[in-house]
Formats: C-alpha cells, structure tokens, sequence
C-alpha cells in the first residue's frame, strides 16, 4: 500500500536497483550531465550493446579510458555498491563503462552497462549522479544511499530503534523488520511469506513495526494501539496471535463499530482481557509508541506497506518469496551471520 504516488517514486528507485536486470533498466531515465567542454565523450552516455544471442552471456564493449575523467568514485567503490544491491542474483553481470566529472562541482555521472548471464534479457544502461558528499546517488530522480557498504547506517538504526514483538532470536545480528498496517489488504497478503521467513530463519530476529497510514486506513491506528498493549501485557506470542486474528478479520476493521468488535475477539483469542486492552491502548504513551513506531518508518525512508528492512536493506514484501529468501541469505553471508 502505498501513501502517494510522488513517495512511491523514492522506494522504487531502490527497488529497481535492487531486483532483477529488466527492472534495472528502469533506470536510464534520468537527465543527461551537462556537457564538458574539455572532453567530448563525456557529453551523452555510450549506447547499451545490442542483444546477445539466446543463452549466451553479453559481451561488453571495452570501456574507454577517456570516459573515466572524475578522480571520484572510484571504479571499485562502484563495483562495490553494485555488489551489494545486485551480487545476490547470480546471473547478474555488469561492467562499469564511465565515470565522468561534471560541470557541478564534486557530482560525477556513473554509466554502467548491466545484462543476465543466461542471455535471456537485453543487456541495458543504467546511469547516475554521485553527489558530493560520495555517500548518496541520484537515480530516476531519486535519491539513494551509495559507498561499498549502503546499508550499515540503516542496519544501525534498526537495531537501536525496532523494538516491535519479533519472533525468533534475541540477537540482531540478522534482523528483518516488517513495517505493516493492519488495515492493508497487501500486508495482510504478506503474512503467511513471513510466516515462512520465521520457520527458514530461525537464526534470524523477525520485528513487527507499526506503520498505520490513517488517511487511508482510518482503523489501522487504533489496531496498532490495541497490538501495542497486548505486547506490552501479553508479550510477543500473545501479540503475533492477536495480530494473525485481526488480519484474518480485516474486513471487520472497515467501520469503527465492526473494528471495535474485530479487535475485541483477536484480544480474546490472545487470551488476554478485551476491557484492560481498551484501557491501555487509550493511555497516552501507547499513542506515543505508535507513533514513534511512523517516526522511525518516515525517518527510514519506509513510504510503502508492507516493507521488510533485512540487515538495513529496504525490500518490498511483495517480491516473490525465493527472490526474498536469495537477498536475505545473501545480506546475512554479507555481514558474516549465520542465517539458517
């Protein structure tokens, strides 16, 4: 589900860098670099290389050492940030083909070409702006982090801020954080994916992190109030029993009578006392930890539900499952932590 469109765009220039090589070429849309006076080439980005024959690897042009004006990135801290995005699929290949200076001072234009080892997909181009401080990207017009390691910042606050009911392991050391609404019907599609995540990883430490959007779902808050309070008097078992009953009624939640009523009976099947619930999730510091809870969301760069955020690294739920399970083995093999 996502807040708006405009929002949507910053997610999915993340996402296209993330998945498969056709999403990839999503890419190129962005506007050429202003055109250097001083070498030529560097005016318009080379062309993407014709198709490779069916099941044969692409073949890149050789890159030009001409194009490679900008001191800043460097070629490998390049490869490096691709590495983390794409080394999980391991049909994924590319060839870093120019790394130009601007007439802006410190932005360098990056030109990569990128294909799939099997020759199934027409290799493409995807281009982008280092800024200045080296430690972001501009793509589809769009900001991302960049450097060898794009997630640690990200991994950093997870780990000092989700803290939702999980399921599985005490440590964070491989930490996939779900933010969800209970009124959206897609999170709600997301849950049995995470139900597989607990039972394949059960090395890993899965957070629950409430992320109503209330001008579309104007039920989610008070759900994610009544989720706080059974943690809080019931712990995490008795949440993720009341949280699998409120999205198996999520229809109920579509008035404030039937969501009253539906929130009642998931308290109730979580073995706790609907009355003490109510009264909880009317105190002030329950509506507090929610929002923290959109906070932390907002401040994440999290504007799509229901998002995971394995290890720092921001993933749509949507993706299918053996795509999901590649990227978090790949993220844990990464950062040096047992997955399964």
């Amino acid at each position: 589900m996502i807040r708006q469109s405009a929002s949507f765009l910053s997610v999915a220039a993340l996402i296209a860098l993330s998945l498969p090589a056709p999403r990839a070429a999503a890419q190129t849309q962005v506007p050429a670099a202003p055109a250097q006076p001083s070498a030529p080439t560097a005016q318009a980005a080379p062309s993407a290389p014709s198709a490779p024959a069916p099941s044969t690897a692409p073949v890149f042009p050789k890159p030009d050492p001409a194009n490679f004006t900008a001191t800043s990135p460097t070629k490998e801290t390049v490869n490096a940030f691709l590495d983390a995005i794409w080394g999980y699929d391991e049909n994924r290949v590319w060839q870093v083909q120019a790394i130009f200076k601007t007439e802006a001072p410190g932005v360098s234009k990056v030109v990569v070409f990128a294909g799939d080892k099997t020759g199934k997909d027409k290799p493409s181009a995807l281009e982008f702006f280092v800024l200045p401080d080296g430690k972001h990207i501009i793509t589809s017009n769009q900001i991302v982090t960049f450097g060898e390691h794009p997630f640690a910042d990200l991994r950093a606050s997870m780990q000092q801020q989700a803290n939702g009911p999980y399921r599985g392991s005490a440590s964070k050391d491989l930490e996939i954080v779900e933010f969800a609404d209970f009124q959206c019907p897609h999170c709600k599609e997301a849950q049995p994916n995470m139900d597989k995540l607990v039972a394949d990883f059960p090395k890993a430490r899965i957070v629950f992190q409430y992320d109503p959007i209330a001008s579309i779902h104007p039920q989610a808050v008070h759900a994610a109030e009544y989720g706080v309070c059974v943690d809080k008097l019931g712990g995490s078992t008795a949440f993720f029993q009341y949280a699998a009953a409120v999205f198996d009624g999520q229809d109920g939640l579509s008035t404030p009578d039937g969501a009253t009523l539906t929130l009642n009976s998931a308290v109730t099947k979580a073995s706790l006392d609907p009355t003490k619930v109510a009264a909880c999730a009317a105190d002030p510091a329950t509506k507090a930890t929610v929002e923290n809870s959109i906070k932390l969301a907002a401040d994440s760069g999290v504007t799509e539900v229901p998002t995971l955020v394995v290890n720092g690294r921001e993933i749509p739920a949507s993706i299918p499952y053996d795509v999901l399970k590649k990227i978090i083995e790949y993220e844990a093999k990464r950062d040096g932590v047992a997955a399964e």
